[in-house]
């Protein structure tokens, strides 16, 4: 903290207030407060157009001494509403940097406050959940601020994919030297730069869609492929993305997703999907494959998740124990999170559908689960 910088507050939805110093941009921000155990990669959390209407608390006490390159950005701007870090770098020391990272938050207009006690309000998220929250550095009294977070949106219920999506539809190529083997329909309620670019260094002709595209434009493309990306918000809010899958079952193409688009995979399924007490956000989320019993590390950044299917059981081996049926037939829980056994994973049977509710591209976090874009080729070979 720099005891030069004018004071700021973290006042929570609960009145808990944390007193700190002013970062980034002056004014207020609001938005659901949460926080994220990775130790590295703030400026792709800054980016992550999942992390829309949240104010994010880092747990690695030591943030900006890499700063902001020009590299590394997940979209086109900064979504978090706001930003609550330990110990803001006093200088910047990577070789890739471009400008510091309080430069940048002011730039961008984002209002940000060092806390000593980031560990006291991870323990505090933990205890009693995600909640709305602002930070203050107008020098208005707790009070006040608490007011104006009483009146401040929740997150359930929020459609916020429409608020990020691309305008209008591009394509991403592959790289030079690597020829075109599928074209991949992917549709962006939130996604990464990371995703089709991963996608495209395996030959993928990726086609990137507005969040409300129907299954009829998704079909269009004649596509070998459609993928659904992660993004913010709730899934109960998303009936066109649901819709929209629902049309890509029913054509029978080869369909992947990730995190939210996991999320409205099952509910297209019929699963309902539930807000978690204070979610998954960070890159050391364990995750169990049930079918082979391997636990991957991954990233993670999502606030919801799918329901357990009525009548399977968490944890249990490929024996038909984890299936259940839909109008789509046969389909079963993959994966699974040891942490808390949350839905992990889904996969149709019968067909060539599957999804996943962590980040297989690994910006930042760990390359564990890469080899999912992998199998996603693999898929839209044998549908061939």
């Amino acid at each position: 903290m720099n005891p030069a910088a004018p004071p700021a507050l973290l006042v929570l939805e609960d009145g808990a207030t944390f007193r700190g110093t002013a970062y980034g941009a002056e004014g207020e921000a609001f938005g659901e407060v949460v926080f994220n155990t990775g130790m590295t990669g703030y400026q792709e959390t800054l980016t992550d157009p999942s992390y829309r209407r949240q104010i994010v608390a880092m747990t690695a006490p030591h943030i900006g001494n890499t700063g902001i390159n020009d590299e590394d950005d997940e979209s086109r701007r900064i979504w978090v509403s706001g930003f609550v870090i330990r110990n803001p770098s006093p200088v910047v020391s990577s070789w890739r940097a471009a400008r510091s990272l309080d430069d940048e938050l002011r730039a961008a207009g984002v209002t940000a406050i060092a806390i000593s006690g980031t560990r006291a309000l991870t323990l505090h998220l933990r205890e009693r959940g995600a909640m709305r929250a602002a930070i203050s550095s107008t020098g208005a009294e707790p009070e006040t601020v608490a007011a104006r977070v009483q009146a401040s949106p929740p997150m359930i219920g929020a459609d916020l994919a429409r608020e990020v999506t691309t305008p209008e539809p591009y394509v991403v190529t592959p790289p030079p030297g690597v020829p075109v083997r599928f074209r991949v329909a992917a549709v962006d309620l939130g996604i990464k730069a990371a995703t089709p670019a991963a996608l495209a260094t395996r030959g993928c002709e990726v086609h990137v869609l507005p969040a409300t595209s129907t299954a009829g434009q998704i079909l269009a493309l004649n596509p070998d492929g459609v993928f659904f990306s992660n993004g913010p918000g709730d899934p109960a809010a998303c009936d066109y993305a649901v819709d929209a899958i629902r049309g890509v079952l029913a054509a029978g193409v080869p369909m992947f997703g990730i995190c939210l688009g996991s999320q409205v995979l099952g509910r297209a399924l019929g699963l309902g999907t539930y807000k978690l007490r204070f979610g998954h956000r960070g890159i050391n989320q364990p995750v169990k494959d049930l079918r082979t019993g391997k636990v991957q590390i991954t990233s993670h950044n999502h606030g919801f998740a799918v329901a357990m299917p009525a009548g399977t059981a968490v944890g249990a081996p490929a024996d038909g124990a984890n299936r259940f049926e839909t109008e789509f037939g046969p389909a079963e829980v993959t994966h699974v999170n040891l942490n808390d056994s949350v839905v992990e994973g889904l996969r149709l049977v019968n067909a060539s559908a599957f999804a996943v509710q962590f980040h297989p591209e690994a910006a930042p976090g760990p390359h564990d689960a890469a080899c999912l874009f992998d199998a996603f080729c693999e898929v839209m070979e044998r549908a061939r």
